[in-house]
């Protein structure tokens, strides 16, 4: 069954403070270097940077661990050093990642919170009490023309060490975000190099100019307290390999007679939710509510693209039903929407998307989801819990505040391995409050 993580009744954020601030710059020197961004990339611009959280216990010196995070840190960045970079135009306003040996590199902060120990953190079930240990809270990736494009913070626990990371999504999206910290951990653990170095040409994939007259929006809030609604709270559920297997078997038990393939397990958990959360809403049902995918292309583009492409080639799936349609009928029938809508997101219908899109640039938000949504982002098949620096598995694995809106869903691994899954889910309260009642999602029935 979900186990609901336990909430801490404590203060609702940790005090933490940050002793000191430098940069990391590759090992070697690289020269000037410049690489467009294209259509896959762009619309992401006003998204906030990507906040991921690694909780790990260790008793070796907090500050050998740092030195140890910082000498790998030079290392990976001679291949990964686009993260090193900025944001720029070129003379005709089209954006690009630029980097030359001079740009002082990534933001490496330094921090304390020994009051708090890694078990305290991993019991947690918001994102509130997690957000003073990860940089960039409240920035937009369009801020990278001015910040670098990776801020780190490395936080000394009682017994332990967080690290806290934001990445300008702009740039790169999740499997490149797990290439990138599977690549810092290799180095850190004794390896003379990476396995797989990051392929960089991302106008191999496309390489339609687009230009666009963004300016950043004045942002109060920058770095300070997050401007998430407070109507909004999330939550962490736990899906064993047990549960996970009898959602899957339910949602097959009536194969469709028109000899579609089986459902996934991404498919028969993405119903799970997309149902029981439009239950917990209390919709009507004629409202509509939309099923969101942010699926990676990388297989799906023509020619294909390399696992090891260094950038965003992730484009939205999207599919709509009336609430009483997706309540009413048995799980099968989400779950062959959700099938369909990714079966026929092919190469022609990404480049059409594409060509849809440089007609008439449109910039996310988080509204374009859809109305109602559900909208899924990770994915369990990023080995997230075998980033292991040297000193052991992370013990904890968690998004940042950025990018949470009422629906928004991150998957990862579970922390038991096998077929385990940790659903991190942000709800409009009072909904979010129903679904922590409701046994039949939980799997306690």
């Amino acid at each position: 069954m979900a186990t609901q993580e336990v909430e801490k009744k404590s203060q609702d954020t940790v005090t933490v403070k940050v002793t000191g601030k430098t940069h990391v710059k590759p090992g070697k020197i690289i020269g000037r270097r410049e690489c467009q961004l294209i259509t896959f990339d762009l619309p992401y611009l006003a998204f906030y940077y990507n906040q991921k959280l690694l909780l790990y216990k260790g008793n070796e010196e907090f500050d050998a661990m740092v030195e140890k995070l910082k000498d790998g840190l030079k290392v990976v960045l001679e291949e990964f050093y686009q993260l090193a970079g900025k944001l720029g135009k070129d003379e005709e306003g089209v954006f690009r990642v630029e980097y030359d040996d001079e740009m002082e590199g990534v933001e490496v902060s330094e921090a304390v919170a020994e009051e708090i120990g890694v078990d305290d953190l991993t019991v947690e079930e918001g994102t509130n009490s997690l957000k003073d240990l990860i940089p960039y809270n409240n920035i937009l990736n369009l801020e990278g023309l001015h910040r670098p494009l990776l801020a780190i913070q490395l936080t000394k626990l009682k017994d332990g060490l967080a690290i806290g990371c934001a990445f300008n999504h702009a740039i790169l999206d999740g499997t490149s975000t797990w290439h990138f910290m599977s690549s810092w951990a290799q180095i850190c653990s004794g390896s003379p190099s990476i396995s797989v170095p990051p392929f960089l040409e991302r106008t191999k994939t496309r390489d339609t100019r687009v230009k666009l007259d963004l300016t950043l929006p004045p942002n109060p809030n920058a770095d300070g307290e997050a401007k998430v609604d407070p109507q909004l709270r999330e939550r962490l559920f736990k899906f064993s390999e047990e549960a996970i297997d009898k959602i899957k078997s339910k949602v097959n038990s009536n194969p469709p007679s028109d000899g579609s393939k089986p459902f996934s397990t991404f498919q028969s958990l993405s119903v799970h939710i997309w149902r029981h959360v439009t239950h917990a809403r209390n919709l009507k049902p004629e409202d509509y509510t939309f099923f969101t995918v942010f699926a990676d292309c990388r297989k799906r583009v023509d020619p294909p693209m390399p696992e090891s492409y260094f950038g965003n080639l992730i484009q939205a799936i999207f599919t709509v039903t009336a609430a009483g349609l997706l309540s009413g009928n048995p799980p099968e029938f989400g779950a062959g929407m959700i099938q369909k809508a990714i079966e026929m997101h092919n190469a022609k219908a990404i480049d059409e998307r594409n060509k849809e899109w440089e007609k008439a640039p449109k910039i996310f938000q988080f509204k374009d989801a859809g109305v109602n949504c559900v909208a899924m982002g990770s994915s369990p098949r990023f080995k997230v819990y075998d980033v292991d620096f040297g000193w052991g598995k992370p013990e904890s694995v968690r998004s940042g505040s950025n990018n949470r809106f009422d629906g928004m869903v991150y998957l990862y691994q579970g922390k038991s391995g096998g077929r385990s899954i940790d659903v991190e889910i942000t709800l409009e309260t009072g909904a979010l409050e129903r679904l922590e009642k409701d046994k039949e999602f939980l799997m306690e029935v």
